[in-house]
């Protein structure tokens, strides 16, 4: 059997058995910051399981896509090197909310492994928790699975909770043996202890049963449900009767084709063997997470990715790949899980455009990190060293991304070896202080809003006018029933035109007004997906809960919002279409100043691609496209075309957002009625936020053209004052700005000849067998003072050079050596020097300047500086 077919049997059996076959989530877990990535199946059910979220469904099955690589759960170091772990793995999972549990769960599980995949009964064990004589009895007397095929272990192995506090429970494990080929453990329940390979665990069921209180009490939940997981790749391999993960399809059909692009032939010896390994499992988790839209940088997610690209390329060139590499391999990796996941079909080009710009970017880092590795050998070398610190590692490592095992084989080759104790602690002190994957936990939550019933009906699209009632105030997270004049809150109403922020759009401002009292309503968010709660300030007279509301948002700042955000659709369909496919949304914030838009790209837009994407979002304005808004479907809404922020929740019916032919995004937010509302757009800037991320603020309406009449006025003004037509004025410029630097050139020039032909004091001594010319001067600085020591030096041909020069009130030194026997050091000297004149600096042995604040002492820097020469040559 497959993997494909063992994927669709799996979801299918549970359909069959009325489970609601849901897609698997995306690897950025939605609303959820106690997670890194998705890592188990059930991350999208958290708030279903908390009882925060209700489903038309009790029953569920699911292929997850998990990534375990950086935080807690990190897995990245030994892939490729054992048999199970993974950095990107699939989840098959089956979940009960309530409604069947323990009896049920057991009997859906071994039938499926003994009678839909045939999986010899003599070759499964199973584990229940300690105390769970229910769940052992149920195996034994229900399933007929033999007393001693059934084990029992303690809390650590089979004891599942999501937190300290809140739903847990006993856990039941399916191992599978592998027979003596993986280990000659012929006791069971010792090798599962043990964790050998031989006896692997391949399904997990979670029987939530208990409410875990804060003194550790354990009280039965009044709907105990099932959350069980079963990892895809070890089934497959117990089904497909091979011994590693490595030799199922999912890795084979990758294997072989990353094999021959490297030019390696069967058999592959240990290390290619792992090298193949590690490049087949990274470039999975490399194309999921760029599929998911996740994309290399330097903190956060995004390193995490960057490490994984670059273990992998480094593999390839221990295997001997001379060059990128791995965006080649993307489809053979698409053609194997394609059909299952369709986000890869769609982001092919993305995620081959970004693994080879990651990969050019990693040639560059090895360019770059040699020459300081190297200068740190030397110097380490020479202070009869024979290890490289740990910190010296770690600064490589972690600012550079040099690796570890490329520095121990070039420390090899220079006799020297590394401190990987001093590297450990230093990467798991950084660990500690940078973990973002902390434990999965339900995220604190002011009890009041889970204890009240209901929720808000949000109005916000008919208008910006309504009423409501007060259902709960709070003042300092503590509820009160009146609130007084003056005293800052959080209001929640039963429904409210008001807007709550969510999809990057600020949430709305403006009043409730209880006959003369008014609260000011500052800002509105959402709570647990289903409060509106308004937060400000008592303007004047009082409020009660139960009190009837007016509620008014302000319409202005609503009506700019709605413009913002309209355009931002049009400004990210303009980008696509401008900088190609692979853009995508990474980011955004409206509000009625602005719209803030973080989008995928790789290099800085030029002036001419901002023109032309600011020119085509203002067509579409003109053209006064009729908004469209429809509910559907979230998997038709896909795929009819409709766009999706990535890392945003969305429910299994959406908003879609339509403009003319040109725009349909996946949107909750507040729009124009038509493009012409908008009036215009104006990109006042373009930068770059991270490696990969680029943002454009934008302005519309009012705001923009007030923008174009400021520009207007500015190039009124310049050509009134030069008496220049306009298309003169960037020629003029140029012209201009070419003969300052020809001119600054010239006024350089003639400093140094002033210096060299007397200008300022200058002296040369004899000290030991050399010259050393000393000289004071004014207004030479930088380039022009290390031409003027060359030329001295020039003169004295042999010796040292020191000049100081006193510009505008600041002092620079300089100080040049051209000896044969190395004993006055140019960078130690300038740095004595610079301390006289309130600085720092230094240099090479053989050239060295500083700076300091106290241009009036340079006499005394340079007195210095020749009275340390002389006392060197006496020594």
């Amino acid at each position: 059997m497959s993997s494909e077919q063992l994927r669709e049997s799996f979801l299918a059996f549970f359909e069959d058995h009325d489970h609601k076959r849901v897609p698997s989530s995306g690897l950025i877990p939605a609303n959820d910051p106690t997670l890194l990535f998705a890592n188990a199946g059930m991350n999208q059910f958290k708030d279903v399981f908390l009882g925060r979220e209700q489903r038309a469904y009790r029953r569920a099955c699911t292929s997850q896509k998990c990534v375990r690589a950086g935080g807690k759960h990190n897995d990245l170091d030994n892939v490729g090197y054992t048999a199970r772990h993974h950095t990107f793995f699939e989840m098959l999972g089956n979940f009960s909310f309530g409604d069947y549990f323990k009896e049920e769960a057991i009997k859906l599980a071994w039938a499926f492994l003994t009678e839909t995949l045939g999986i010899p009964k003599e070759r499964l064990y199973v584990t229940v928790f300690e105390d769970d004589d229910e769940a052992e009895n149920i195996w034994h007397q229900q399933e007929r699975v033999p007393k001693d095929r059934i084990f029992r272990f303690g809390a650590k192995d089979n004891f599942w909770a999501m937190g300290d506090t809140g739903p847990c429970g006993p856990c039941s494990e399916i191992f599978f043996d592998f027979g003596p080929e993986a280990s000659d453990e012929e006791d069971a329940y010792t090798g599962i202890a043990n964790g050998l390979d031989r006896y692997m665990e391949i399904w997990n069921l979670v029987f939530m049963q208990f409410d875990r209180q804060p003194d550790g009490t354990l009280n039965p939940l009044p709907k105990p449900s099932v959350d069980t997981g079963m990892g895809l790749e070890r089934v497959c391999a117990a089904v497909q009767g091979v011994l590693t993960n490595y030799d199922t399809d999912l890795f084979t059909d990758l294997i072989e084709p990353i094999a021959a692009r490297l030019e390696l032939h069967k058999p592959f010896s240990r290390s290619q063997t792992v090298g193949l390994r590690v490049i087949a499992d990274h470039l999975r988790a490399i194309s999921f997470l760029i599929a998911d839209g996740v994309v290399p940088s330097n903190e956060g997610r995004g390193y995490v990715l960057r490490r994984i690209m670059r273990r992998a390329m480094r593999f390839g060139k221990q295997l001997g790949t001379d060059g990128p590499f791995l965006h080649e391999l993307v489809a053979s990796l698409v053609t194997k899980m394609g059909s299952a996941y369709p986000e890869l079909i769609k982001e092919q080009p993305q995620i081959e455009t970004l693994a080879l710009v990651e990969e050019r970017q990693f040639e560059s880092t090895l360019n770059r990190g040699l020459p300081i590795l190297e200068k740190y050998l030397e110097q380490l070398k020479a202070a009869g060293q024979s290890h490289i610190p740990g910190q010296v590692m770690f600064f490589l490592y972690g600012t550079h991304g040099f690796p570890i095992d490329l520095m121990e084989d070039i420390a090899r080759d220079a006799d020297l070896s590394l401190d990987h104790d001093d590297f450990r602690q230093l990467m798991e002190a950084d660990a500690k202080a940078s973990a973002a994957d902390a434990d999965f936990k339900a995220d604190t939550v002011n009890p009041a809003y889970e204890k009240l019933q209901g929720q808000t009906r949000q109005t916000c699209h008919d208008g910006t006018e309504g009423s409501g009632v007060i259902r709960l105030i709070l003042v300092d997270d503590e509820t009160v029933t009146e609130l007084k004049e003056h005293v800052l809150a959080q209001v929640v109403l039963d429904q409210t035109p008001f807007y709550a922020e969510s999809g990057g759009q600020i949430g709305d401002r403006g009043f409730l007004k209880v006959g003369d009292s008014e609260f000011g309503v500052e800002h509105t968010t959402k709570v647990l997906d289903r409060w509106v709660v308004h937060h400000g300030i008592l303007n004047s007279g009082s409020i009660r809960v139960g009190d009837s509301v007016q509620a008014l948002v302000d319409a202005e700042n609503r009506a700019n919002i709605m413009k913002n955000h309209t355009a931002t659709h049009l400004l990210h369909r303009a980008l696509r279409d401008e900088l190609g496919q692979h853009v995508r949304q990474a980011g955004s914030l409206v509000d009625g100043d602005k719209t803030r838009f973080d989008f995928t790209h790789f290099a800085p837009m030029s002036a001419e691609q901002i023109e032309r994407v600011e020119l085509a979002v203002n067509r579409e304005i003109l053209a006064n496209h009729v908004l469209s808004i429809a509910h559907m479907n979230i998997n038709d809404a896909k795929q009819a075309g409709a766009m999706a922020l990535f890392g945003e929740k969305y429910a299994e019916e959406v908003r879609v957002i339509g403009i003319g032919d040109y725009s349909m995004e996946l949107c909750g937010g507040t729009h124009v009625p038509s493009t012409g509302s908008i009036g215009s757009f104006k990109i006042i800037s373009e930068r770059g936020l991270a490696s990969g991320i680029r943002r454009i603020l934008g302005i519309t309406g009012v705001a923009a053209f007030e923008r174009f009449q400021h520009s207007e006025a500015i190039l009124q003004e310049v050509s009134d004052r030069f008496a220049l037509g306009r298309e003169q004025i960037v020629e003029s410029l140029a012209r201009w700005q070419a003969d300052k630097k020809a001119l600054e050139k010239q006024i350089e020039s003639l400093k140094i000849q002033a210096a060299k032909g007397g200008s300022g004091s200058e002296a040369i001594h004899e000290v030991g067998d050399f010259r050393v010319l000393v000289k004071a001067v004014e207004q030479v600085a930088g380039g022009a003072l290390r031409q003027l020591a060359d030329e001295l030096m020039a003169r004295i041909q042999r010796g040292v050079v020191l000049i100081g020069s006193k510009n505008d009130g600041q002092a620079q030194l300089i100080a040049k050596v051209k000896l044969e026997d190395g004993i006055i050091h140019a960078g130690q000297l300038v740095k004595a020097m610079a301390e006289v004149v309130g600085g720092s600096g230094g240099g090479r042995p053989d050239m060295a300047m500083a700076g300091g604040k106290q241009g009036e002492k340079i006499d005394d820097a340079l007195t210095l500086g020749l009275s340390q020469i002389r006392a060197l040559i006496r020594a």
